[in-house]
Formats: C-alpha cells, structure tokens, sequence
C-alpha cells in the first residue's frame, strides 16, 4: 500500500468527521481487518494503550480518537501509530509487540536513549530503554574490552548478544563466541542425567533464548551448524585465540580469578569482548573470591577497557523485578 496516497474513501471519512473529530487527536484505519488486529482480541491491545498511557479510546467509522492531557494523547497516538506500520507491514500484531512499543514510547518521553542496535532484519531493532543501558552500548562501540556490572533484568546479556549479532552481521567481525561458567549453585552436575552436552546445556540456556529472540530459528540453527556463532561453557576456552570474534562471557560473576584469567587472555586481533555479571550474586564455593570482583580492581584504570554500572533503574523487565531487587537488599 502506496502510504502517500489517500483514496477518495479516506478523505470522505474524514470530512464528514471534522465536525466532531480533531484529526490531530486521532488515526484512520484502512478497513474492519486492520481494526481488528490493531485492536486484538476484546480489544485487548486497546485496553494495553489506554491504561499505559492513561487516556480514553473511542472507535468509530474506522476512527481511532484519543481523548486525555495533552502529553498522554499524543504518547498514545505515537506508540498506535507504530503499531499500525507494524500491522500493515506484517499483517500481525503480538502482545510482545504492544508491549516493546509502549515501552519505548514511554522511555522517548522521559528522554532519547541513543541508537538503534541495527541486526538487519527489519523485524529485529534494539533500542536502549534507560541512559544506563545506552551508555553500555557505546562502550562497546569505543573499547575492545567492556564490563558490564548489574543486577537481573538490566539487559546485560540481551544487549551484549545484541551488539554481537550486529558487529557479525555487518562484517566487522567473524563469529561470535558466548561462555558462561557452569557453577553448581545447589545441585551437582554429575547427578543430572544424560551426557557432558546435556549437564551444560541447562546453564547455556540463557544465551540460547538471547539469540533466539532476535532471530528465527532456522537462522540460529544454520549459524551454530557453521559455528559463526558458538556457545560453551567457560571450561572450553582454555588454550584458544579468538581473532575476529566478538567473544561474551556471562554471569562472570562465578569465575575463579584463575578462569577470569584464562579467559581474558583468548583475546585476539580484531576482537571486542564484554564480561556481564552480578556481583551480588556470586555462586563460588567455599567463599572464594570472585574474578569479576577482582578485576575490578586490576583493570579499572587501564585504557581500552571500560566499566559500565547498571543499576534498579536500569531494569527493563517486568515492572515488579525493580521492586523484588530491591525488597532482597534490606
């Protein structure tokens, strides 16, 4: 559909709803099966927007008016607007989408967060929800080596995988190499059934559902086949060097200052690395000191290398995780 041209019909409709319809205050929808999946089912899409951004919705003869304060009317008709290019250009509407979209319109309100994370599928735009996470992503952008410290839920991981995806899809790197330490946080991994792959497999997990969630499956599939994307745990490194390779290591949190080590000096030519962790979180036995603790203190002034804190404020999950971190540190 030409987005520029408006039919006869259109024009119609709104001439005759001028008399009681500000156009500002309002969006014209293109027919009944556009309305009904901008809606979604019981208008539940609807109720989404009008409780988010506190206005009133009317439809009317394929008539979409917003009715409130100023800032919240125009704050919806933005994120119905986003969501209507997101109907027309895929002819579907996910909750998921209803909800990315207000975020984002609400987070625009309170200030623009920097770039987009380009993964060069137009279904998969990242955008940084707080100054926190936007301040993590230049890092990455500007040092070859970045650690990122936070609690869960502030996009530590997803951001990181994000950048790798967009540094391999670009061509600035090679492949993409994601290690996580397997620490047994209450259950021993020689008491899990199956093989070595299957007592890994549950602490790669997360890595997996990152990746996942920016691509389809067949593409994530054909990328692990050809190991432009390889996932292991932390153990696996050792002895290697990883040129042209974004390399992540997750919840770092739970590496020995030996492993810390060892994993820090696969770093090759033309490689980025991002070390994510929770330092509140530290699953070692026997209170063994950390090595993300540790090179804090080691690496903090060394140039090349960049710290980002992220914090409560930085959480971008469901609105109650703000509230649960928070209850677990009186």
């Amino acid at each position: 559909m030409n987005q520029g041209v408006e039919t006869q019909k259109h024009v119609a409709v709104k001439e005759n709803i001028k008399e009681f319809l500000p156009y500002k205050d309002a969006i014209v929808l293109e027919n009944d099966d556009e309305a009904s999946v901008l809606y979604g089912s019981h208008d539940k899409n609807l109720r989404f927007i009008r409780n988010a951004f506190q206005v009133k919705l009317v439809a009317r003869n394929g008539i979409l008016k917003m009715e409130g304060e100023k800032g919240c009317v125009e704050a919806s008709k933005i994120a119905l607007i986003r969501l209507l290019e997101i109907v027309r250009f895929t002819g579907n509407l996910s909750m998921k989408d209803v909800e990315q979209i207000i975020m984002d319109v609400q987070n625009d309100a309170n200030g623009s967060y920097g770039q987009t994370i380009n993964l060069f599928q137009k279904e998969a735009l990242i955008r940084p929800k707080s100054q926190g996470q936007a301040n993590y992503i230049e890092a990455i952008k500007n040092n070859d080596l970045v650690f990122c410290i936070g609690p869960a839920g502030t996009g530590k991981t997803y951001l990181a995988v994000a950048m790798a995806l967009s540094f391999l899809k670009s061509g600035y790197t090679k492949r993409i190499v994601l290690a996580r330490p397997a620490v047994e946080a209450g259950e021993k991994l020689g008491y899990l059934p199956g093989d070595i792959k299957d007592k890994v497999s549950p602490y790669l997990r997360p890595l997996y559902d990152a990746i996942a969630d920016m691509m389809d499956v067949g593409q994530v599939k054909k990328y692990l086949e050809s190991d432009l994307i390889e996932i292991l745990p932390l153990a696996y490194m050792r002895g290697r060097t990883l040129n042209n390779a974004f390399i992540i290591l997750d919840e770092a949190q739970n590496c020995t200052m030996k492993q810390m080590k060892t994993f820090l000096t696969r770093l090759g030519t033309k490689s980025k690395v991002v070390v994510t962790g929770d330092i509140t979180q530290v699953d070692l036995p026997g209170g063994e000191l950390s090595g993300l603790i540790d090179a804090q203190e080691r690496f903090m002034n060394v140039d090349n290398i960049a710290f980002i804190y992220l914090a409560k404020s930085d959480i971008v999950r469901h609105k109650l995780v703000q509230d649960i971190v928070a209850a677990y540190e009186l």
